[in-house]
């Protein structure tokens, strides 16, 4: 759904959830901005129990000017609400209308614009994208496709506060289009720090402090979890902040019930256990997670969890999520592990057309950079001989000439990433960071296309489990395999260990038969 399919609408109601958050309300406060400049009557509103009581949201609303309405409690209330549907549409903003966060409203039309996990089945007008952090990301995202430029601070400080509350201060952002938004609106900086600085109220300081008293722990795996009394997501964040800093803990979740599901916080402090992936492990086919590499954390939908895990309490879940996340997972370093491919294939790889990147092209020897991947961020520096490869599906990852020139048959010809070359549609578009200037290229306007000449052979083998590869490359960050992924060494090196995705693996080697 794009904003233009709502823009031939007169009357526009916007409702967040019930009791709404940051998020909610600047997502809300960004649609109205949008469909007022257009010339809409258009009202921003909320209802439920309470009236909004943090600090730091009445803080919010008095200084960007936000004109959200409370209509109180639906049950009581006597106005147009319950008298008569709403004229016009009705979209529900951060959650889906009909689902138990949220007050249904009778209403002529609805259309849902929310990050959550998929609730609500039987709504037409529907934008809906779970692997964002927050809602305000999915908003700027649809103005700026529809060519609405946000200029006004106000607005842009309101957007960024709904992400960095939403992804406990940063901390959990895991999709580039978070990254970006966080870059692009205009934000009055000082009055974050005073929204944050009214954040904790001595009723949360108090649930963070039984929270840490009230404690599951893993000596085997040196891991421990907490479940807090309701709170702010920020709450959980300061509470997992604290529990990391225990010597002996390795790895952490911090998690609360709410009315639709449970949020959880992740902090990691050893390079084995990425908290971005154990995040997305946990939530795995119940809802999303994701941030980085030492603070991450997520969302578990109860309606998908009770589905799943009808008889299991909370508890007992991320016990037992944790105790197979460290059971079932090989660890390889590969500059010093002796591989066996007494149970491997023989492949080479086929002449598929990549893209690839002669740094030096782009920016000067020296120069800092990050690219920015689907798959998170890849810091860099740019070297006379470094070439920066595009797989096929957007994946990014570097190589040196010399092994390069060996592999690949260069080409003039521009690679794009709309999937002519590939075969695949890149969903974001790699970009490349100048962190010394701040300035910010696309990745595909350098790139060219090369063939990959048929000589790289390697030995492979489809994995059965999960397994982490620290590569030859990179003895920070490990490369993820799952089942069904292939596990590969380079023939002429065998230190040189990666993992292929499955899809991406038959795309681009073919089975070598032995004589």
């Amino acid at each position: 759904m794009k904003l233009a399919d709502l823009q031939h609408y007169q009357n526009i109601t916007i409702q967040c959830h019930d009791n709404p958050d940051a998020d909610a309300i600047a997502s809300g406060f960004a649609l109205y901005t949008y469909f007022q400049s257009l010339g809409k009557e258009v009202q921003l509103v909320y209802a439920g129990r309470n009236q909004i009581q943090k600090s730091n949201l009445l803080l919010m609303v008095d200084e960007l000017h936000i004109p959200i309405i409370y209509i109180g409690d639906i049950k009581t209330y006597t106005g147009q609400y319950t008298e008569a549907k709403i004229s016009g549409l009705l979209i529900t903003v951060d959650c889906q209308y009909g689902a138990g966060n949220v007050t249904c409203l009778p209403a002529e039309d609805v259309a849902i614009i929310d990050h959550h996990q998929v609730e609500i089945n039987d709504v037409e007008k529907t934008e809906i994208n779970p692997h964002l952090g927050s809602c305000s990301t999915l908003v700027w995202n649809m103005l700026r496709e529809a060519g609405y430029k946000i200029e006004d601070s106000k607005l842009g400080t309101a957007l960024y506060y709904g992400l960095y509350t939403d992804t406990n201060q940063f901390a959990e952002i895991f999709n580039p289009l978070d990254m970006d938004m966080r870059e692009a609106v205009p934000c009055e900086k000082t009055l974050i720090t005073r929204f944050r600085n009214a954040n904790l109220s001595l009723q949360e300081m108090e649930i963070a402090g039984v929270a840490m008293i009230r404690y599951i722990y893993n000596d085997d795996y040196r891991y421990a979890i907490i479940r807090s009394q309701p709170c702010d997501p920020n709450i959980l964040g300061l509470i997992s902040d604290f529990l990391i800093q225990v010597a002996e803990v390795d790895s952490c979740v911090v998690y609360n019930d709410l009315k639709d599901g449970y949020k959880f916080s992740v902090r990691s402090c050893i390079k084995e256990v990425q908290a971005d992936e154990l995040a997305a492990f946990l939530a795995e086919g119940v809802g999303s997670g994701g941030g980085h590499r030492e603070k991450a954390g997520g969302f578990i939908s109860k309606t998908l969890y009770e589905n799943s895990y009808p008889t299991l309490h909370s508890e007992a879940f991320f016990s037992e999520r944790l105790n197979d996340y460290f059971d079932h997972c090989q660890i390889i370093y590969a500059k010093e592990y002796e591989i066996d491919i007494s149970d491997m294939q023989s492949y080479v790889k086929k002449q598929v057309p990549l893209g690839y990147v002669e740094a030096v092209d782009v920016l000067p020897v020296g120069t800092p950079i990050t690219i920015r991947t689907l798959e998170g961020d890849v810091d860099m520096t740019v070297e006379s001989d470094l070439i920066i490869m595009i797989g096929i599906k957007g994946e990014v990852y570097p190589n040196r000439r010399e092994k390069f020139e060996k592999s690949y048959t260069v080409t003039e010809e521009h690679y794009c990433a709309d999937g002519r070359h590939s075969g695949y549609k890149m969903v974001y578009e790699p970009t490349i960071h100048n962190r010394a200037t701040g300035e910010v290229m696309q990745l595909s306007d350098y790139a060219k296309v090369c063939i990959a000449s048929g000589g790289t052979h390697i030995h492979a083998k489809e994995l059965t489990g999960r397994v982490k590869v620290f590569t030859a490359w990179d003895e920070e960050k490990y490369m993820l395999g799952k089942e069904g992924d292939y596990l590969a060494v380079r023939c002429d090196d065998r230190h040189d260990i990666y993992v292929v995705e499955r899809d991406i693996f038959f795309k681009t080697y073919d089975s070598v038969e032995m004589s």
